[in-house]
């Protein structure tokens, strides 16, 4: 009898067919993306720079324990409360007939609406949020507190863009994303940023 001779398999075509499968789970599976807080690092100081001096009433301090509690200005708070107490704090406006920091006649907040308590932030250009979070504390945490705070100028940028402008800051900065060109626009933008600058800054963490 003769042996019978099994048929060769052409597995060149497989090949190509595992690398078109390849390419395809690639182009349509969804790759997750990490998250952050945008941040814009400030640049090196001059040798001979001299940091100004700051009133420590116009210094909100919040703290971030590694058991991922706060301590805001010294008391504790839950992080469902920062958002409003950034508000009363940066839109303080108690200012008024104080001097400035270099000894000159400090300028009113005209358009504040806090309790100008004497004892809280001078001018919302003069509020300085410090967040020290400690290295055991979690990123979530974090985060949380960080967009706490930025809901905090969001809501007062949004209420003077208003009163200024009739529409909110959201819907201006929409515009002016919408047209570039647009000085107008651009100068609006400017002025409420001004109004109420972020000045949000993370101190070395704890060990």
């Amino acid at each position: 009898m003769a042996r019978r001779e099994n048929p060769e398999i052409n597995a060149g075509s497989m090949a190509d067919i595992a690398f078109l499968l390849l390419i395809f789970f690639l182009v349509t599976t969804t790759m997750n993306v990490d998250s952050g807080v945008s941040k814009k690092l400030s640049e090196k100081p001059p040798a001979d720079y001299v940091p100004p001096i700051i009133k420590e009433k116009n210094i909100f301090v919040v703290l971030i324990n590694r058991n991922n509690e706060l301590l805001v200005e010294e008391q504790r708070m839950d992080v469902k409360d920062l958002k409003q107490a950034a508000i009363d704090f940066i839109d303080n406006g108690g200012g008024i007939g104080n001097a400035s920091e270099d000894g000159a006649p400090g300028a009113a907040c005209d358009y504040c609406e806090g309790e100008r308590s004497e004892s809280s932030s001078d001018h919302p250009n003069k509020a300085i949020i410090s967040v020290q979070s400690d290295r055991g504390t979690e990123y979530g945490t974090y985060i949380k507190v960080q967009n706490e705070l930025l809901r905090a100028y969001t809501d007062l940028r949004n209420r003077l863009s208003r009163k200024r402008y009739g529409m909110s800051f959201d819907e201006l900065e929409e515009a002016y994303d919408a047209d570039k060109t647009n000085e107008v626009l651009k100068k609006k933008v400017e002025d409420i940023r001004t109004a109420y600058p972020q000045i949000i800054s993370d101190a070395e963490p704890t060990s």
